[in-house]
């Protein structure tokens, strides 16, 4: 793996090259085909979106277009939000997008927002086609899959998972123990590690312990399926976007990554079927998702087709999410090794006074790593766009702004994060920021940590679709740090400075081109 072309180095490169020949054309009849629909699918959806006069829009050009800035979103999403965020001055601004202008929305907007009738400020849209509305989508859901209108995994999460974070971690811990042992390089002397692909596997097999136990987490085939599922879907919607709509039906047929999304879903139904069978019949109630699914559900919920699909689905929100966090801490503790000390010095002690263990008490005597994977992800969040909905009607504000039908509205998560107003000199990483701000202000220090979700820290979204499992990854995430802090000394092959950050549209991703120098510690903490 480590000499082959990775995922996040080459989204944007096969995005480019999606519009390919799947039909018997001519190049010629092909491009004059695509131009003369474009043209209208765009004329169309200029009709139906309707900016707000006195808005500004950032990144136009001296003639006033637009079209260099939604070329530029794609990779440079991050500059073009900061730019309007700072031109606007954190006020309303339009930001050119392939999916048309996006309204960004202050934030004194979401408390109204996040409770909005779903039929009329919808979540689910920015995923999926809605009825008959020649849209672009994020994941372009109604050929990926992607997205889902099923409450069942949010509804366990909140009520199941995260009433048992505690009861879970020695199965996650000793999955970690195991999964290092099985994916990581030996590391006995100095060697090279591609550390994004072993994070990725490493997460896929803790995450599918929560989901259904040792039967998923040992097996190769489901945690390979749930890594590649997700990656099928983001490449998937990426080339079929580069279709006018009237030929994504077809072309959807000859893109390699929707075809391979059947098998994944196959591979699903195989598995995860006969275990739910087999559960029924021997009465057994193990703790985790599946089973908390079984229990919860309701209706078409109860179908073992139905949990299976979800199952899957909560993969893709999970395991690349909960990968990306590590390498980033990774690659900052590289460039900034001064953190290290005291993040192994609060981890000794906090494991001393708890029998070795990570509980819910030793994470709470762990204030330092909490702050530095706040402000890690303050500087690289997942997402730059938090908050994305589709407004379907005419959407009154209760200060009268009115937000105009068929308009995609988000919160630029990232540039808020970089305001001066909220976080002195913003441009600098303090790794421990939130804890001394907790310090300062205990009455707020719920609002500093890092699965905290409120107006000023919007990364896991905010409201009803705020993540669920942001605090089960929160615990998984810091395990896994600590593993590492443990077990390895690590350092940037020499030459080399922290991998930038990839962005694809509105998501942020780690570099996985990083390779990071690691060792294996014989004197542990």
């Amino acid at each position: 793996m480590a000499h082959s072309q990775s995922l996040t180095a080459s989204l944007y490169q096969q995005a480019q090259k999606a519009i390919d020949q799947p039909f018997s054309l001519t190049p010629a009849l092909v491009a004059v085909i695509f131009l003369l629909v474009t043209s209208s699918a765009y004329q169309s959806y200029s009709k139906r979106q309707r900016l707000v006069p006195g808005i500004p829009i950032v990144g136009l050009d001296k003639n006033g277009s637009v079209k260099a800035a939604r070329k530029r979103f794609i990779p440079d999403a991050r500059g073009l939000l900061r730019e309007g965020y700072e031109m606007a001055k954190g006020g309303l601004f339009y930001v050119p997008s392939p999916l048309g202008e996006r309204l960004m929305l202050h934030p004194k907007y979401i408390e109204e927002l996040k409770s909005a009738p779903i039929d009329k400020v919808d979540f689910v849209a920015t995923f999926q086609e809605v009825r008959s509305r020649r849209q672009d989508h994020m994941f372009e859901g109604k050929y990926t899959t992607m997205g889902s209108r099923s409450t069942l995994h949010p509804r366990v999460v909140k009520a199941q998972v995260n009433q048992h974070l505690g009861d879970l971690m020695p199965a996650i811990e000793e999955e970690i123990l195991d999964s290092f042992a099985d994916v990581w390089p030996e590391c006995d002397d100095w060697a090279e590690v591609m550390v994004a692909d072993k994070f990725t596997q490493l997460v896929g097999r803790v995450s599918s312990r929560m989901f259904g136990g040792t039967k998923l987490s040992q097996h190769k085939e489901w945690v390979n399926t749930t890594i590649t599922f997700a990656v099928d879907g983001f490449v998937g919607a990426q080339k079929i976007k580069k279709y006018p709509h009237f030929l994504r039906p077809i072309a959807a047929r000859f893109i390699p990554e929707i075809a391979k999304i059947k098998n994944h879903y196959k591979l699903a139904h195989d598995l995860l079927i006969p275990m739910l069978k087999e559960r029924k019949k021997t009465g057994e109630t193990p703790m985790d998702l599946l089973q908390w699914m079984v229990e919860n559900a309701k209706g078409e919920e109860t179908e073992e087709q139905f949990i299976a699909d979800v199952q899957l689905k909560v993969s893709f929100a999970a395991i690349h999410t909960s990968a990306a966090a590590p390498t980033q801490l990774i690659y900052d503790l590289c460039e900034m090794p001064e953190i290290i000390a005291p993040l192994r010095e609060e981890l000794k002690n906090a494991l001393e006074k708890c029998d070795g263990h990570l509980t819910k008490q030793a994470f709470n005597m762990m204030p330092k790593m909490d702050s530095f994977l706040k402000e890690s992800q303050r500087f690289n969040p997942l997402l730059l766009i938090t908050m994305e909905r589709m407004v379907h009607v005419d959407y009154p504000m209760s200060d009268g702004f009115v937000i105009p039908a068929h308009t995609s509205v988000g919160v630029a998560t990232q540039a808020v994060s970089m305001d001066p107003k909220i976080y002195p000199d913003p441009d600098k990483f303090d790794a421990f920021r939130f804890a001394k701000l907790r310090e300062v202000d205990p009455e707020r220090a719920g609002k500093m940590q890092y699965a905290s979700s409120n107006p000023q820290s919007m990364s896991f979204g905010f409201g009803r679709h705020a993540c669920p499992g942001r605090f089960f990854a929160a615990n998984e995430i810091k395990a896994i740090m600590a593993h590492v802090l443990t077990h390895y000394d690590f350092k940037f092959p020499e030459g080399q400075g922290r991998p930038p950050s990839l962005g694809v549209e509105t998501q942020f991703l780690p570099n996985h081109e990083g390779r990071v120098l690691m060792k294996k510690r014989t004197q542990g903490l």
